[in-house]
């Protein structure tokens, strides 16, 4: 007996909690997907049935934000944990596309020297995969046991590679991991981060046809119908679990990385004459169609499904999942567990960065440092900076001339009216918030993380 309890003090010790109590983690990310298109958030035409079942089933956030609203900033935050001028990733490039990989390596590597939420689960004994959007090399790079991109520059390896397939060309690689994890009786950790619905907007024609109509633009139509099938995807991978037997022991955490619009939705702004790709004020910009996204956390048995009025926000990812999986919080984190409603209750308002989409200076992330954002109950403060920016990308923000901007964002969620001059009071309290958060973020137990 006594040899029994020694042995099974060891593996608590060693491991963790027992498998038996710790959850098996999926972390579905969108791509490129504004925070109200959405069946389950009110959208009038995108019809989205397997997250809208999620939804009924889940904690969900209608107000969750990313740290910021580029996808390479935006996943270096779920991983670590932290803003992005913490870890470094403030945008997609370092100089656009001149040496992309040589340019990149320094920047990756000084990334990889942070703490990691892949790593500590792998360390528990997690079985962990990667597929879809992954920027930081590898899924070795990565510290995940198992995963799809090869990261390697010769091969054209950046942002995902071989796992951009997940999902536009089936989901074989992810049901394969589950299969391998439960025949292995293994806790298992699922990074499913398809490139959808982002561009290319090549839905399967049945979809198209859908949302094709007399009255709507085709970007938009395009648009519409890669959210359906994204969301397609998700009931494979949903419904695998439950085929499975795991979906009851599984924490199931969805958000994603930036928001989102066609083009033509924002034909009247002078604006848009700069850019084409998609509309001014959603991706790449710290306007809610750029930061705000949805949040659910469905764990059957552990997570009561809600509707929470509570702020959440990338950066809860990482603390999140580390205290569902027994883990230790590392004390520097900025984030809270979401699953703590004492915790949300402590706070009332929410921070992040817009820093130029192509450029970075590594060990300097002001310098390219476009804007700083605040939300609090109703308002929003957005804060402008004049970061260095030498690419094609200064279209999204050049015309930008505004110093501070303020919006109510409850009666006005698409922004329409900035009332900084009617509120100077407003502005200058939240503007003296976001100085102390900037301050906060280098203290001396957060400055060499």
């Amino acid at each position: 007996m006594k040899q029994l309890f020694f042995f099974l003090a060891i593996a608590v010790f060693s491991f963790g909690p027992l498998k038996a109590d710790r959850p098996n983690i999926v972390l579905i990310l969108s791509d490129d997907q504004a925070w109200s298109d959405y069946g389950f958030m009110g959208h009038a035409d995108i019809e989205t049935p397997n997250l809208d079942r999620l939804a009924k089933q889940s904690l969900v956030f209608e107000r969750g934000y990313v740290s910021a609203p580029l996808c390479r900033p935006s996943l270096a935050t779920l991983v670590t944990g932290l803003y992005p001028q913490q870890h470094g990733i403030t945008g997609n490039d370092v100089d656009g596309y001149n040496q992309r990989a040589a340019l990149d390596q320094p920047l990756r590597d000084s990334f990889h020297k942070h703490s990691s939420i892949i790593r500590e689960l792998t360390a528990a004994g997690y079985l962990t995969h990667q597929s879809g959007k992954w920027w930081e090399g590898s899924w070795e790079d990565g510290g995940f046991t198992d995963g799809m991109t090869h990261g390697d520059p010769k091969r054209g390896g950046r942002h995902g590679d071989a796992g951009l397939a997940i999902g536009r060309k089936g989901m074989k690689p992810v049901t394969d991991f589950v299969d391998h994890a439960v025949e292995e009786q293994k806790p298992f950790f699922l990074w499913y981060a398809p490139f959808l619905p982002h561009t290319p907007h090549t839905p399967p024609q049945r979809l198209l046809d859908k949302y094709s109509a007399p009255d709507r633009a085709e970007d938009v139509a395009r648009y519409y119908a890669m959210c359906e099938w994204f969301d397609e995807t998700c009931g494979q991978l949903l419904g695998h679990l439950e085929e499975k037997n795991v979906a009851e022991n599984t924490l199931v955490f969805y958000v994603c990385d930036n928001g989102w619009a066609a083009p033509s939705t924002n034909a009247d702004d002078p604006n848009q004459e700069l850019w084409k790709g998609y509309a001014q004020r959603s991706k790449s910009s710290p306007y809610e169609n750029g930061i705000r996204t949805p949040v659910m956390i469905s764990w059957p048995g552990k997570v009561a499904p809600q509707r929470s009025a509570d702020f959440a926000h990338t950066i809860d990812f990482y603390p999140t999942v580390a205290k569902a999986a027994g883990l230790e919080v590392p004390s520097h984190l900025p984030g809270l567990d979401l699953l703590s409603a004492d915790a949300r209750a402590g706070r009332d308002r929410v921070f992040g960065v817009t820093h130029s989409t192509h450029n970075m200076t590594l060990g300097d992330p002001d310098d390219t440092l476009q804007y700083l954002w605040c939300v609090e109950d109703q308002w929003k403060l957005i804060v402008r900076y004049d970061g260095k920016d030498t690419t094609k990308y200064k279209a999204l923000h050049v015309w930008d001339k505004e110093p501070v901007r303020l919006y109510n964002v409850k009666s006005d969620p698409n922004e329409q009216n900035d009332v900084a001059e009617k509120h100077p009071e407003v502005v200058a309290r939240l503007k003296q918030s976001i100085e102390d958060w900037r301050t906060d973020l280098w203290t001396p137990s957060r400055k060499n993380l």
